[in-house]
Formats: structure tokens, sequence, C-alpha cells
């Protein structure tokens, strides 16, 4: 029994000998990779010191890719929106299913990992007959592997390919999370700023129902004209048709933040708020270079500028063998107590190669797609580049602009409600008709509203400015300086 032991170590210590040999030869050659190294392009010619519409008084920021990933809707101190913002990433069905993209790039990137090992199966099988009066067991075990050793890096390019396209599907994740949640917050504020100009309306009908019933009893005792009477009934009447008007823009806003959090909308209901509305923020200056660290669809242009250029090399590994390790061991016989002995072991050990001697340039042909792919892909990421600078110096530009705008109207609304005044004294003083008074009170709900409608632009423009810049400051250092929109 000892000898019928040794001697089934002996014949297994062969094969696998030959197989540790072969192996190691191989593994020294896979050491190369044909094709490109990846180094990122650059994103444009020639990358801009500073923002053309950037305010003055910024001073240059280094936030970093981890500075992203705070909850910038704080810093409007909103518990509401707080609350809100919290469900985004829970329920929001969009979110959702980048979240699903990004888990099967995931475990794309754990099957590229698979191929570089060797694939081994196991078996068994066992069988009884009977043959020329000779009845027959026969069981055997066996084992089989099979092994594509990475000679041209094929292999490692699919797999570091994969991972840069993981990578990518992460970015897109952050950016569809961002997106949602900064569309959120603009139709909040949307939101919020309807509230109060439909209560504006609300006061304003209050105001024009009293005017309408004196007017009415002072024109049926007959001490003013129709005029009078019928100029206060339009303003009651137009008044009232654009708090119906804006109460149904608000009714589609609070739908649209129902799905953003992932509710029908007739389980959702915001109640209107009396308190005052969010200030906009203090916003961190930042400069053009932290847009590529800061921004996931830039991220995500980057790592598939960076999948493309491995699938180069891997398309040229198509000019170079494809070799295979193959390799069985087993035992067969007829009884159990066989199944140890050198005398029923089997084995195999083959290795094959498979080169394409004739393919019509089409080797060539793909190997010219992938690099024209690769250029795609480069232009592609400096275009979402440019076109990041541009939404961040689109928004900077209206900040100034809404901020000065928002100034002079207060002015105006100031100066519109003075003149209401007096002449209301006037009018009932006896020196003018109801006429002026309706044109003076016309101007001042104007301006009133026009007011609320740049200060939720003003809003919406702050959550732009935000997302161009890529996020929120969470981390930042607070030496850098910051000002106010």
């Amino acid at each position: 029994m000892k000898k019928t032991f040794e001697s089934t170590q002996t014949a297994v210590r062969t094969p696998l000998k030959l197989a540790a040999a072969a192996a190691a030869a191989l593994l020294i050659l896979s050491g190369c990779a044909v094709g490109p190294n990846y180094t990122r392009p650059s994103a444009v010619s020639q990358m801009p010191a500073q923002f053309k519409e950037a305010p003055a008084g910024w001073k240059s920021a280094t936030p970093n890719d981890a500075a992203l990933k705070g909850d910038w809707w704080t810093m409007y101190g909103d518990p509401v929106l707080n609350s809100l913002e919290s469900q985004v990433e829970i329920n929001n069905q969009n979110v959702a299913q980048y979240a699903q993209k990004y888990l099967q790039a995931v475990a794309l990137v754990a099957q590229s990992d698979a191929a570089l090992y060797p694939s081994i199966t196991a078996g068994a099988s066992g069988s009884r007959g009977r043959t020329a009066g000779v009845t027959k067991n026969t069981i055997s075990f066996q084992g089989n592997f099979s092994w594509e050793p990475d000679l041209w890096g094929k292999l490692r390019r699919a797999r570091t390919a994969d991972e840069a396209s993981a990578e990518a599907s992460a970015a897109d994740l952050a950016n569809a999370r961002l997106s949602a949640q900064a569309s959120l917050a603009e139709d909040y504020f949307t939101l919020r700023v309807l509230d109060r100009r439909i209560a504006v309306y609300g006061e304003t009908i209050k105001v024009y129902q009293k005017n309408v019933e004196t007017l009415r009893n002072q024109y049926e005792s007959g001490q003013i004209a129709k005029s009078d009477l019928t100029s206060a009934e339009q303003s009651l009447y137009s008044a009232e048709a654009s708090r119906d008007a804006l109460k149904s823009s608000r009714a589609q806003y609070e739908h649209a933040i129902a799905v953003l959090i992932g509710k029908a909308p007739a389980e959702f209901t915001l109640l209107p708020q009396d308190t005052a509305l969010p200030s906009v923020p203090a916003i961190p200056a930042a400069i053009p270079s932290t847009l590529l660290e800061r921004r996931p669809d830039i991220a995500s242009a980057e790592r598939a500028v960076a999948a493309a250029n491995e699938k180069i090399g891997i398309a040229i590994a198509g000019y170079y063998p494809d070799i295979t390790l193959s390799g069985s061991g087993g035992w067969s016989g007829g009884h159990f107590s066989q199944l140890i002995s050198a005398d029923h072991l089997l084995w195999s050990l083959g290795a094959s190669a498979a080169q394409t001697i004739f393919d019509a340039g089409s080797t060539r042909a793909k190997v010219a797609q992938a690099r024209a792919a690769y250029e795609q892909s480069v232009t592609a990421y400096r275009q979402t580049v440019l076109e990041a600078f541009q939404t961040t110096e689109d928004a900077l530009s209206s900040q100034a602009s809404l901020a000065s705008q928002v100034a002079n109207t207060r002015k105006s609304l100031s100066a519109a409600t003075e003149t209401a005044s007096i002449l209301m004294n006037r009018y009932k003083a006896g020196m003018i008709d109801y006429t002026n008074v309706s044109s003076s009170e016309a101007t001042r709900l104007s301006s009133e509203q026009s007011l609320l409608s740049l200060q939720s632009q003003e809003l919406v423009n702050s959550v732009e400015l935000i997302k161009a810049l890529g996020g929120g400051w969470k981390g930042l250092d607070p030496s850098h300086k910051t000002v106010n929109p």
C-alpha cells in the first residue's frame, strides 16, 4: 500500500512540475503589453487663470474631489429643503437607475479580473454495465483547467478599460445625483416664491374688493362716475386671474418635486410657508482648473478617454497569437480502492496557439476604429470642459446682473408704493379720479411681483452656480475667503 501511494505521488508530481514550469515561463513573457499607455489629454489649449465673469474680491481656492460631497443645500438654511433633499438619493428613480448601472460596471470589472486566472472544473462519474457476460463498474474523478496567458496585455487592458468605465459610471451616478438635487432646489425655491406672489395677490385682491364695494356704494349714491367703478373692477378681476395662473404653476412645481423624491403627485403636498425667503448664500471662490477635479461630468468624460485608450491596445493585440494552456487529471477504475493507484491515474497537458494569417485587413481596421474612437472621446472630453466653463461664466454673469436688478427693483417698489399712497390720499381729497389711483396701484403691484420674480431667479441661479462649480464645499479650507454674490 505504501509503495502504491509513493508511486502515485511521483506520477502526480510529474505533470504538475511540467505545468508549473510552463506557467512560470509564460508569466515572465506576460509582462509585456502592446498598445499605448494612457496619459490624460489636455482639457483646453490654454487653461484660463480665472473666470472672466468672476466678481472682484474672489480669492483662488483649491477644492478637490472630496470637497464636492457636501450637503450644499444646507447653506440656504431651510429645514424643509433639507428634508426633501435627503429623499433624493434614496427615492429618486433616475438616480436609482444610475446606481444600478454602476453596480453593473463593478460586476464587469470582477468578470475581467476573473479572466486573468485559470478556469478549473471538476467532475465525477460512475456507471455499471454488462458486456459479454461480464458485469463491470467504472468510477472516475477528473479535473480540468484552461488558462489563456495574457502575453500581449489584452486581458489586462480589458480589465483596465472596464475599471475606467466603472469609474465613469460612478461619476455619472454623482452627476445624476447632483442634477436631481439641483433640480429639486430650483423647483422648491420657485415654488416658495410663487407662494409669496400668490399671497401678495391675495392681499391686493382684498384691498381691491374693498375698493370696489366702496366705489359701488358711491356710484349708486351718485357721488362718482361709473368709470371709477369699472376701473376698480378691472383691477380686481385682473388680479384674480393672475393669482389663478400662479396657483396653476405652483401645482406643477409641486408635482415636479414629488417625482424628484420618488413619489406620485397624489401622495405629496407641500403647504405654503409664511417664513421669509432664503438668502442667497456666499459662494466660495474657485479657479477654472478646479472644475477638472470637482465636476462629475468632466470626470466621466475623462474616464471614457482612458477606457478608449485601452481599447487601442486590445485591438493591436489582434496581431498576435492567442495561446491557451489546458490540462486534465484524475483517476478511473472499477472500485473506489483503485482510485489512489498510480496505474489508474489519468492526466494530460496541452497547449494551443492560434494566429490569424489572413483577415483582409480586419485587424488593421479594428485598430483604426479604436484610434478614431479614442480621438472622438478626447474631443468629447474637451467639449465637456468648454461647456463647463460656459455654464460657470453664465452663472457668474447672471449672479452680478440679478443682484443689481434686485437692488434697483427694490428702489422701484419703494417709489411705486409711495406714489400709490400719495395718489390715494389725493383721490380721497377729491383732487383726482380713481383711474389715477388704479394705475398707480397696478404699477406698485407690478413692481412687487417683479421683485419676487427676480428673487426667484437669483435663488435658482445660485443653485446653477453651485452645480456649475461641481457641488458643495464641505471640507474646504476655512481660510479661503468667500463673497456674497
